[in-house]
């Protein structure tokens, strides 16, 4: 097998991070094309649920920082989903 420094940059990276077999599998999966990653990782769904599921009155800055909302924000999904 490779090694990390035989990688190109990003590769390099993520062989780091992972393993050099990860970084062989994104390559051969991805190769070519240009992939951007958004800036939130969850879906409103889960972030939703999960704030129903644990806010307990005095967390709201809590949950805000967890999911890089803010305050104002998990206030209104609180009110919304009938909390």
């Amino acid at each position: 097998m490779s090694e990390i420094s035989d990688f190109a940059d990003i590769y390099q990276e993520i062989a780091r991070k992972t393993s050099p077999e990860i970084a062989v599998e994104i390559h051969r999966l991805f190769k070519g094309q240009q992939i951007i990653f958004p800036k939130k990782l969850y879906n409103k769904e889960y972030v939703y649920r999960y704030i129903r599921q644990h806010y307990n009155g005095r967390n709201v800055r809590e949950l805000s920082m967890m999911f890089e909302y803010s305050d104002r924000r998990v206030r209104q999904i609180i009110k919304i989903t009938d909390l």
